[in-house]
């Protein structure tokens, strides 16, 4: 049986952005958010939503603006419900953050993730010819709740994806990545949104383990 703790792992590693603020309540406990800025090996950077919990850290924090972080935890998701409509919003649940270094991880964004498929994969080809696979996957967490993480599989991970179907338990490893893209609202006004997704490094289906 899956441990919940255990099928949604992630570390990230990067400088924050912006001290952590107040965010939202829930049963009376407050949730703090900050931005993470993880870099890339292609010198690129991914903007990270990270959420910290006063009943975990307090409310006062030991981190502030410009410091470099390593942050445990896992990645959720959650829908908004305010404004017009629902949307996904995903982040990751800090569990551990400490003051770190740069040359402490080889590799400052990682994550492993063991779910089921909740769609049908997206296959396509770009018109370069490479090959991409959308996969929304539903990852198990306490309390009867799931997390549902959009990924996206490239080249032969593509291809693994179209032998897929809904239901199927996988597990895959990968970094989290940020996406920035425009949406033109109802009075023609263009906004600039994050979008958030998983890039798949590896992946492998789970078989009957019973």
């Amino acid at each position: 049986m899956t441990q919940y703790q255990d099928n949604n792992t992630v570390t990230i590693a990067g400088i924050l952005e912006d001290t952590p603020v107040f965010n939202h309540e829930v049963y009376k406990e407050k949730f703090y958010i900050f931005t993470l800025r993880v870099k890339r090996l292609s010198e690129a950077y991914d903007y990270i939503k990270v959420i910290l919990s006063e009943r975990l850290f307090g409310s006062k924090f030991d981190v502030r603006k410009g410091d470099f972080v390593i942050v445990n935890g896992q990645f959720r998701s959650y829908n908004n419900y305010t404004g017009s409509g629902s949307r996904l919003v995903l982040s990751v649940f800090a569990k551990d953050i400490r003051i770190g270094t740069e040359e402490e991880l080889e590799n400052p964004n990682q994550i492993y993730l063991d779910g089921f498929v909740c769609k049908e994969p997206v296959y396509r080809t770009t018109p370069f010819g490479r090959e991409i696979a959308d996969v929304l996957l539903a990852v198990n967490r306490s309390y009867n709740k799931s997390d549902y993480i959009p990924s996206i599989a490239w080249g032969r991970n593509a291809k693994f994806c179209r032998d897929i179907s809904v239901g199927s338990r996988v597990r895959i490893w990968g970094r989290i990545q940020s996406r920035d893209y425009q949406k033109r609202l109802d009075d023609e006004t263009v906004v600039t949104k994050t979008a958030y997704e998983i890039s798949i490094g590896k992946m492998e289906l789970v078989l009957d383990e019973g």
